[in-house]
């Protein structure tokens, strides 16, 4: 963790981020993103308690934030800080969400695992409903597109990036992360490292492997110890590429292909694959969990909704889909003005008008 962030945390609050690094074995990008999320609540606890203002929030210190603070909160301070953070801090579901979740595993580790409170105030406190969308994608001709337009000066590399994004569904982190020993030409697949370091394997098809073949053949010669498949070259060094510049690339390339306005980014590009894979590829539910390292089911299932194929399909196999009115050519009675008023289940008995009966 950045030594900045290191410095700026109590005693307390260092001890958590140690265990979430070493006992959890989390990443050190998840270890700061939980002190980034503890740090906004404990300059909350400073504003509250009259130590600090809201003004000057973002240059509030949190190592001095005694622990009396924390051993004094409870359910209802819980609910304040939300309402806090929903009308003060601007937060949406997603950002309320993801801090209510960092704020309850910090106490239940003071509780349980460090066990220095006594209880644990947060146990019952839930998480801010989650309004229900479904994730933005993009079309297989949209897809098409894209990769037939990549143009940058890189553009063996540039394809390759956007290839594995569209065909394998990997996360950011994970493209980032690869290293060339996780390529097997020969076994055709990547050895990704996701969420929490687990490791999985995904397989190659054709695309993939070419793409991946191509670029290798002219991947700059780092040294043994720069060991990213994916390089940047600064100050005349190569190294691994940031997340920030694989973004960067998918951006140009999107805004290349005319598809820059549609709200795309590279975890879109990671819906697209699990869309297209469902839809076209007739993958099952549960392949797809493993090839995306989704822990839960309920996760991956989000991917079933997106599918009218499977929706309109299912509409051609009901028995009575080609069931047609035999009827619907002979001409409805005309009712007179004292019928009009008759129930559907009766128009059949209806009287005829009057002209009619003449006739």
């Amino acid at each position: 963790m950045r030594q900045e962030y290191q410095n700026d945390c109590p005693q307390y609050l260092s001890e958590y981020l140690s265990y979430v690094r070493t006992i959890k074995n989390h990443t050190e990008r998840t270890q700061e993103a939980y002190y980034i999320d503890l740090r906004v609540f404990l300059r909350y606890l400073k504003i509250k308690h009259h130590i600090a203002d809201e003004t000057d929030f973002d240059s509030i210190k949190i190592a001095d934030v005694p622990f009396s603070y924390i051993q004094e909160f409870t359910l209802n301070d819980a609910y304040a800080y939300m309402n806090y953070l929903s009308d003060v801090r601007k937060n949406k579901e997603a950002s309320r969400a993801r801090k209510t979740s960092s704020l309850r595993k910090f106490f239940d580790y003071m509780h349980y695992k460090s066990c220095i409170l006594a209880d644990n105030p947060l146990e019952k406190l839930e998480h801010p409903k989650m309004k229900k969308t479904l994730p933005k994608y993009l079309e297989l001709d949209q897809s098409t597109k894209l990769l037939e337009s990549i143009d940058s000066k890189h553009q063996v590399r540039d394809y390759c990036i956007i290839t594995l994004f569209l065909n394998c569904g990997m996360r950011l982190s994970e493209l980032a992360g690869l290293n060339i020993s996780d390529f097997s030409k020969s076994e055709r697949s990547l050895r990704l490292f996701g969420k929490g370091q687990k490791e999985r394997i995904v397989y190659l098809n054709d695309a993939c492997v070419s793409a991946l073949t191509e670029y290798l053949k002219i991947r700059p010669d780092a040294g043994k110890n720069v060991k990213a498949i994916f390089l940047s070259h600064y100050a005349g060094q190569y190294s691994r590429m940031s997340t920030r510049r694989i973004q960067k690339i998918v951006e140009e390339q999107l805004k290349i292909a005319g598809l820059g306005n549609l709200g795309i980014s590279v975890h879109k590009l990671r819906h697209t694959a699990a869309t297209l894979m469902y839809e076209y590829g007739n993958v099952d539910i549960l392949v797809l969990k493993d090839i995306l390292g989704h822990v839960n089911l309920g996760t991956t299932e989000i991917y079933t909704h997106l599918s009218n194929k499977d929706k309109m399909e299912a509409a051609e196999r009901s028995p009575l889909a080609n069931v047609r009115n035999v009827r619907s050519t002979l001409k409805s009675p005309k009712l007179d003005d004292n019928n009009t008023d008759l129930p559907d289940s009766d128009l059949s008995h209806a009287p005829r008008s009057n002209k009619k009966a003449k006739q």
